[in-house]
């Protein structure tokens, strides 16, 4: 398995089935990781980073549909990251809620496991065809899939830690993120990012006492300004 593999994170309260998707998943290369509540969902989300999530609808406690709606409402992260929900559930209705619910695709149990297979390449495909060229803000190019920074075609050096805030707050250009959730993102705790934030602005800005696209929202966040 190559260490740029897909990261999937599988969320279903069956045991039996979770193990048996995280070991068809691997054998197929991808990386997977496995949560068996929506409270271990967000807790793994969290402290990693995933391409896509296969999603059970039918869970003890909060379900997959409500985890689903809190994701794509939630400034985190996480937010645009492709969801296959799986589940029991296969009437026409229940398609469709799924999809109001934000999910990208509705698979429904039982299922070929070549066509879970086929579904994950196709939903990768477009995620990575939407996020290749990556986002611009004036003469900078940050691209999402490497978490690399360009200035005219050079590359700016960033540590860790910027990378991480920099693609989260890239990844939903112009919505205002707050301290916690770029905490929770960077693994940085409180006034930490406001520290990496000025570090940032002095790569990114020409000016970053008053700077132009990554700028503070009072009461709120941080907010990034592309082109």
């Amino acid at each position: 398995m190559h260490d740029n593999a897909a990261h999937i994170l599988v969320v279903d309260d069956d045991a039996r089935l979770a193990a048996l998707l995280k070991q068809f998943l691997s054998d197929n290369g991808y990386r997977v990781s496995v949560a068996e509540t929506a409270d271990d969902a967000r807790k793994k989300m969290a402290g990693l980073a995933f391409d896509l999530m296969v999603l059970d609808r039918m869970m003890p406690g909060e379900d997959g549909l409500s985890l689903a709606k809190s994701i794509r409402a939630d400034q985190i992260a996480n937010k645009t990251k492709p969801i296959l929900m799986l589940t029991a559930m296969a009437e026409t209705g229940d398609r469709i809620d799924g999809l109001e619910a934000g999910v990208d695709d509705y698979l429904t149990k039982p299922f070929e496991p070549r066509e879970l297979l086929l579904r994950i390449e196709a939903i990768l495909r477009r995620s990575k065809k939407d996020t290749v060229e990556g986002v611009k803000f004036g003469s900078f190019k940050f691209n999402l899939i490497r978490s690399e920074l360009t200035q005219d075609g050079n590359p700016v050096a960033l540590t860790s830690s910027e990378q991480i805030l920099l693609k989260t707050l890239a990844e939903t250009p112009g919505v205002s993120i707050s301290r916690d959730n770029l905490s929770l993102s960077s693994g940085t705790q409180g006034r930490a990012v406001d520290v990496q934030i000025t570090r940032l602005r002095r790569k990114i800005e020409e000016d970053p006492k008053n700077p132009r696209y990554l700028q503070t929202v009072r009461g709120e966040g941080y907010v990034l300004w592309t082109d």
